[in-house]
């Protein structure tokens, strides 16, 4: 992947992280919360998971061949699950939002985590 590219996709990844970690945190009253419901089940009512990586391929013009080639090529070397039969274009976009979907998941509970932290460390000081 080409530097230029690679940047594109660190841009949209961090973009995607940020906006999905605010939804959370405000859907479902806090960070805790969110990120237990997250582990727990990513596609349940205030999480989405599925429907906010769907949402993040259409806003990025990502939902389409290229796009899910783009996407495919910047994380190549991550596991893939299996995808059912169909045509090459629509396997290709499952795929992509699939293995985005699950990078996206595993940076937005590391986020979740660090301001939790951040929240806890707060809290002493205010106490102190």
């Amino acid at each position: 992947m080409d530097l230029h590219e690679k940047q594109q996709f660190d841009f949209l990844l961090n973009t995607a992280v940020e906006r999905y970690v605010e939804r959370l945190e405000q859907r479902n009253g806090g960070v805790e919360i969110a990120l237990q419901r997250l582990r727990h089940d990513p596609d349940s009512e205030g999480i989405w998971l599925t429907r906010f990586t769907q949402a993040i391929f259409d806003d990025f013009l990502l939902s389409n061949v290229e796009g899910a080639c783009f996407i495919l090529k910047a994380l190549a070397k991550r596991p893939a699950r299996t995808i059912a039969p169909g045509k090459v274009e629509f396997t290709l976009l499952a795929m992509a939002q699939q293995i985005f979907a699950d990078l996206l998941r595993q940076k937005t509970e590391e986020a979740l985590e660090q301001r939790s932290g951040r929240e806890v460390a707060s809290i002493k000081e205010g106490s102190a």
